[in-house]
């Protein structure tokens, strides 16, 4: 049975998808077969950006994200054309395997790619790296060494994530946002952007730097703080070009022990003199 996209939407939205109270067993693994391959496909995301430019989760791509997990079974599994000899993992969810006419580069030493991710034409995969199911990867992008891109998380084109770079996922609750990483960013080696984090385009993010929803962000260009509030996440402006810092304690023992707390620091925003010294990532591609 085929299913035009407004059905996958539509039975995937339905509220007790999960409890088992809309599909039956034979019918789940064909509507769970047919949205897998429309994510693969990029035809359908984990999130959407409106005419606003904010970021928004799409609750029923995570619903049916979930369905996978709900009616896979564990079973053993491995393929030569992966390197992968032998896991274990649900039979909904294998190594997801590419061809030339996918455009994507893998580079062997034992990288993978879960199935229900797309990459896009373009990207390149240093090994080893990981990417999970829901993600998105867009055209051009980098993965370097050791780097992660977790469930749902969105990256744009044109991104480097340099070695052991970690990308937040997130699949329940079924609203919460992905980190998001725009077009032409660039994540420095051993970063962390978690908890729905957006990451403007053009940004660049100094080796080291830590993003979660907690954290505070301080922009000595602009002379402002940038927090997550509760109806919106973190965002990292456009351009702007961020670095591990440090704020003092300012009262009680902590001040008495001169102790320092961590913290990311914009220091300027991305002009031709740092373009100038990112101009490399192209002729790594």
């Amino acid at each position: 049975m085929a299913f035009t996209l407004a059905e996958l939407e539509a039975r995937l939205s339905h509220p007790d998808l999960l409890d088992g109270g809309v599909t039956l067993a034979h019918d789940a693994s064909s509507l769970f077969d047919h949205f897998l391959v429309r994510v693969e496909s990029g035809e359908v995301r984990a999130a959407r950006r409106d005419e606003h430019g904010r970021w928004h989760a799409v609750p029923w791509v995570k619903r049916g994200i979930l369905l996978g997990f709900r009616i896979g079974r564990v079973v053993e599994m491995g393929s030569e054309s992966t390197g992968l000899n032998h896991f274990l993992d649900k039979h909904t969810f294998p190594v997801r395997e590419f061809r030339l006419e996918h455009g994507v580069r893998i580079v062997p030493g034992g990288s993978a790619v879960r199935r229900g991710a797309h990459l896009s034409p373009g990207v390149v995969c240093m090994p080893p790296m990981y990417v999970n199911v829901g993600a998105f990867v867009g055209a051009g992008t980098m993965i370097d060494s050791h780097a992660l891109v977790g469930s749902c998380a969105q990256i744009g084109e044109r991104v480097h994530l340099s070695a052991a770079a970690q990308i937040g996922g997130v699949l329940e609750p079924i609203n919460a946002s992905p980190v998001i990483i725009e077009n032409d960013v660039i994540v420095g080696g051993n970063c962390g952007v978690y908890e729905g984090t957006v990451v403007r385009e053009r940004a660049v993010l100094g080796a080291g730097v830590i993003l979660t929803r907690g954290t505070p962000v301080y922009d000595l260009v602009k002379e402002t703080v940038h927090r997550a509030t509760a109806d919106a996440p973190l965002e990292i402006p456009a351009g702007a070009v961020v670095v591990p810092g440090a704020r003092r304690v300012s009262s009680g023992w902590g001040a008495e022990q001169g102790i320092a707390l961590q913290t990311p620091v914009i220091v300027k925003y991305r002009d031709e003199k740092t373009d100038a010294a990112t101009a490399l990532e192209a002729w790594l591609r």
